[in-house]
C-alpha cells in the first residue's frame, strides 16, 4: 500500500506556470530572471495558503537553472534542477522564524550566507515568518541583509508585514500576494478531482472555496477532508454536512417570509437552524451575507461581484427582483445593528427574533393581527389604520374625513362602515428602468464625506424614506390623533434636562447633550449645535428615543430639531473627573483636606 500524500503536497505548483491566482506577480519575477535584473532582499507578504513560500522555491530553482525554457521556466532535467527536486540542494536554505527567532539563530544564517554555490549562481535564503524575529535579530540582520555576498539572495515571507521594522522594508523589493478567487480555487479543484479520479459537483467545490476564505492551500486540506467522507463522490449536501455550511435554502425560505410578512414562518425556520446546531451570530452575519448578494445580483453591473457558480448566482438573479434595493439596505441595516447588540445581549436568541421580526415588517407598515403572513404593501406606503365603526345615529351621517382618491359609494342611511384598506402586492424590482431623479446629485469626492456648515440633518422620529409617506397619511387622518399643544423654550430645555437626569449612566449622551442644548428657531422647530460629525452620527442614532422624549414632555408631535456643526474657534474641552478634581482643589484648600481626612477616591 503507497503512502498517501495529501493535496497540498502533491499538487505543489512547481513551475511559475502552475501557481493559482498570481498571474501578475508570477509574470514580473518571470521578467526580473530574463532581464537579469535580480535584486538581492524580496519580500513576499499576503494571507496564508496563496503561495508566497511556494513562489520563493520556484524562484530559488528558476535561477539557478542550468538551461532555462523559452518562457522563463526551469528545465528540471540540469543538475541543479535534480538536485532540487530531490530535496539535496544546498543551494537553498529555509528558516523558520517563528522557532528560530533569536540573535544566535540569525548569526548562524549569516555565517552560512558566505559559503558559495556549489551548482549555479545563486544561493537563495528563505525565512517564513520573518515578523516572528525578536528586535535583536532584526537589528543583527540589518547589516547582512543591506550588502549580502553577490551569490546571495534573501526572500522574506510574512502574514502580517505591518510588524516589520521600517528598516528591513526599505532594504527589500515587496510582493504582495492576493487571495485566490473563488473561480481560481473552483477550476484548480475540478482538475485535481479529475486526476485523483472523483466526482465533485461544481456547487460542492464552490461551497469548499467559500470556506477556504482565498487561502488555496485550505481549500485543499477541505477537499481532502469532503472526499474522504463521501467516498469519493462530492456532492452538494455532502460538503454542506461535513463542513457544517447553512444551506441556500434556509436563507431563500427567509426571503419568502419577509416578503409575505409572514413572521410565524420565519421564527420557525430559525428554531430549525438552531435545531441544527448553527449558532445564532453565524446565522445572522449569514443572512446579511446572503441578502448582500441578492442586493448585488439585483443590478446588472454588479452582478460580477457575486463570487459563486453560474447556477447558483442565476438563482439569487431571478429571486432578487422580488424587492426593492431600499428593502435590502434597510434590511441589511438591521442585520448590522443584530450583529452590534448581540455580543452584549442578556437574551441573545430574542435579539435574533426581534430582528426577523422587524425584516418581516419592512414590507408591510401595518401588520395584520396575530403576526399571521399578509399581503406586502409598495415598500413607500404606510397606509392608516381602518376606523373603528362608528354608532348609528338617527340624523343623516356626516361625509368622511378621510380624502379618498376616487368617489365611495353612497352608504344606506344609518348605516356607518369602516373604509377597507387595500393591500398592494410588490411588484418585481426591474433594474433596467430605474426612476427619474428631480436633479443630479454631485458626485462623490475622497476627502468630501464631511458634513458642510450649511447642511441642515433633521432629526424626526421616523427615516427620511418614511416621512414623505406618512405625512401623507397623517394629513388624510383626523386632526385630533395629533397634540399640536403651544409650548414654551423653557419647557422644553426642562424636558431636555430631565432626560439628562433620567440616563445618568449614559455618559457620552449626559456629555453631549449639556454641551449642546436647543434653540428656538419657531414654534415647533429648535436647532443644537454640534463640534463635530461624530456628534451628529450620535444624535441621529439616538433621534427617536430622544425626540419622542421631547415630543410626549412638551405634548406636541410637530417638534423637529435640527443639528449644525459649529464652524470657527476651539471645541469645549470636556473634563474627566480627575480634572474636575483637580481644579476644585486648586479653587478651595478645604476639598484638599476633606479629601485627605475622609480618604476619598475617585470611582
Amino acid at each position: 500500500m503507497s503512502n498517501y500524500i495529501v493535496s497540498a503536497r502533491k499538487y505543489r505548483p512547481e513551475t511559475f506556470r502552475s501557481v493559482v491566482g498570481q498571474l501578475s506577480l508570477t509574470h514580473t519575477l518571470k521578467a526580473a530572471i530574463d532581464s537579469q535584473r535580480l535584486a538581492h532582499a524580496y519580500l513576499f507578504c499576503g494571507p496564508r495558503g496563496v503561495g508566497k513560500t511556494t513562489c520563493a522555491r520556484i524562484f530559488a530553482k528558476t535561477i539557478n537553472c542550468l538551461n532555462p525554457t523559452a518562457e522563463g521556466e526551469a528545465c528540471n532535467e540540469c543538475e541543479s534542477c535534480r538536485a532540487f527536486n530531490e530535496q539535496r540542494s544546498y543551494n537553498i536554505v529555509e528558516l523558520d522564524a517563528a522557532s528560530n527567532n533569536s540573535v544566535d539563530d540569525i548569526r548562524t544564517l549569516i555565517e552560512q550566507v558566505q559559503i558559495p554555490p556549489q551548482i549555479g549562481r545563486y544561493r537563495v535564503f528563505i525565512i517564513d515568518e520573518v515578523h516572528m524575529l525578536s528586535q535583536a535579530a532584526f537589528n543583527a540582520f540589518l547589516k547582512t541583509l543591506e550588502e549580502p555576498p553577490a551569490h546571495a539572495i534573501f526572500i522574506l515571507a510574512t502574514t502580517e508585514k505591518q510588524k516589520i521594522i521600517p528598516t528591513i522594508l526599505s532594504r527589500c523589493q515587496i510582493y504582495d500576494f492576493a487571495r485566490i478567487t473563488i473561480n481560481d480555487m473552483v477550476q484548480q479543484l475540478q482538475y485535481i478531482a479529475s486526476q485523483e479520479g472523483i466526482s465533485a459537483e461544481p456547487a460542492a467545490l464552490n461551497v469548499i472555496a467559500q470556506k477556504a476564505d482565498g487561502a488555496m492551500r485550505d481549500a485543499l486540506s477541505i477537499f481532502d477532508q469532503v472526499a474522504a467522507s463521501s467516498l469519493g463522490n462530492i456532492t452538494y449536501q455532502s460538503a454542506i454536512d461535513n463542513l457544517n455550511v447553512l444551506d441556500h435554502d434556509y436563507y431563500f425560505r427567509l426571503m419568502e417570509a419577509f416578503h409575505t410578512c409572514n413572521v410565524p414562518e420565519a421564527l420557525l425556520i430559525y428554531k430549525e437552524i438552531r435545531d441544527h446546531g448553527f449558532d445564532s451570530l453565524f446565522f445572522i452575519n449569514g443572512l446579511a451575507q446572503h441578502m448582500r448578494d441578492m442586493l448585488v445580483a439585483l443590478t446588472p453591473a454588479t452582478k460580477s461581484l457575486l463570487e459563486m457558480s453560474d447556477e447558483v448566482a442565476q438563482r439569487f438573479i431571478v429571486e432578487s427582483r422580488k424587492f426593492h434595493p431600499k428593502f435590502y439596505y434597510r434590511a441589511l441595516d438591521l442585520c448590522n445593528t443584530c450583529d452590534v447588540n448581540y455580543r452584549t445581549a442578556t437574551n441573545k436568541q430574542f435579539v435574533v427574533e426581534l430582528t426577523l421580526i422587524k425584516l418581516c415588517q419592512i414590507l408591510d407598515a401595518t401588520p395584520p393581527a396575530g403576526g399571521g403572513g399578509g399581503g406586502n404593501q409598495p415598500l413607500k406606503t404606510v397606509a392608516a389604520a381602518p376606523q373603528q365603526p362608528q354608532p348609528a345615529r338617527a340624523a343623516t351621517p356626516q361625509p368622511s374625513a378621510t380624502a379618498s382618491p376616487r368617489p365611495a359609494a353612497p352608504q344606506p342611511q344609518g348605516q356607518v362602515s369602516p373604509q377597507p384598506v387595500v393591500s398592494t402586492p410588490a411588484q418585481p424590482y426591474v433594474a433596467q428602468q430605474p426612476r427619474p431623479a428631480a436633479a443630479p446629485a454631485p458626485a462623490y469626492k475622497p476627502g468630501t464625506l464631511r458634513t458642510p456648515s450649511s447642511s441642515r440633518i433633521m432629526i424626526n422620529a421616523q427615516p427620511p424614506q418614511q416621512a414623505a409617506s406618512a405625512s401623507d397619511a397623517d394629513s388624510s387622518a383626523s386632526s385630533a390623533h395629533r397634540r399640536t399643544a403651544a409650548f414654551s423654550e423653557q419647557q422644553l430645555l426642562a424636558a431636555w434636562q430631565r432626560f439628562i437626569d433620567e440616563h445618568p449612566h449614559e455618559k457620552v449622551i449626559v456629555n453631549t447633550m449639556r454641551m449642546s442644548q436647543p434653540a428656538r428657531v419657531n414654534d415647533t422647530l429648535y436647532e443644537i449645535t454640534v463640534e463635530n460629525q461624530g456628534q451628529v452620527e450620535f444624535f441621529n442614532t439616538h433621534r427617536t428615543e430622544i425626540v419622542e422624549f421631547l415630543r410626549n414632555a412638551v405634548k406636541n408631535d410637530m417638534l423637529a430639531i435640527n443639528v449644525n456643526i459649529r464652524q470657527g474657534g476651539p471645541a469645549p474641552k470636556i473634563w474627566s473627573p480627575r480634572e474636575v478634581v483637580d481644579d476644585m482643589c486648586k479653587q478651595n484648600e478645604a476639598v484638599v483636606t476633606l479629601i485627605r481626612d475622609f480618604e476619598l477616591g475617585i470611582a
